[in-house]
């Protein structure tokens, strides 16, 4: 659905995994092997990764002040247990963020790193602490950077596609102009 440029940095990542579902058709791309390689996924750890998509798609709507589609997990508990550490200027310290411990550089800039690497090899169950890992990560370097609450949701009940909004006053409301927000645009249309 959507036909804006991808997020930066490390929200592609969650606006990828936000964007495995489509709502409209029931199509989960995390149904597919292609779809869960891509999150570095087993064939059993997809409940794991569902969960946390729904969670992040929850706090996208929020960015975009929609109310969640459903009833999820709070994204702090999925991603209390994701193992990361980060340094200040060489030196291990930290600002309290709830999934590990997220701290600014001079430069300004976050440095991450997982605290326990996967191992190279098959994908085992720990590749979903890995993703979740990756999607902390991406939160902090957000967070640390100001772009984290610019990652929404489209407002359209049967899309709720994950965007980066761009605009200058971060005030986007679909994924597509000219798809959703033609949609919208045409049901208050003909309301009148």
């Amino acid at each position: 659905m959507n036909d804006r440029a991808p997020a930066p940095g490390g929200l592609a990542l969650i606006q990828s995994l936000v964007n495995t579902l489509d709502l409209e058709s029931g199509a989960d791309r995390l149904d597919t092997a292609e779809g869960r390689a891509a999150f570095g996924l087993p064939t059993g750890g997809t409940e794991e990764a569902r969960e946390l998509r729904e969670s992040l798609r929850a706090v996208c709507l929020a960015h975009a002040d929609h109310p969640p589609h459903r009833t999820v997990t709070p994204l702090g508990e999925l991603l209390a247990g994701a193992p990361l550490y980060l340094t200040v200027d060489g030196r291990d310290g930290g600002a309290g963020f709830a999934p590990g411990v997220a701290s600014v550089s001079a430069a300004p800039a976050v440095t991450l790193a997982s605290a326990a690497p996967s191992p190279p090899g098959p994908p085992s169950p720990a590749v979903s602490a890995s993703l979740a890992s990756r999607v902390a990560a991406a939160i902090a370097e957000s967070l640390v950077d100001g772009t984290w609450a610019r990652l929404k949701a489209c407002e359209a009940p049967t899309c709720h596609w994950a965007y980066y909004d761009r605009s200058p006053a971060g005030r986007g409301r679909w994924c597509s102009m000219s798809v959703c927000g033609a949609r919208a645009k045409m049901r208050r249309y003909r309301a009148k």
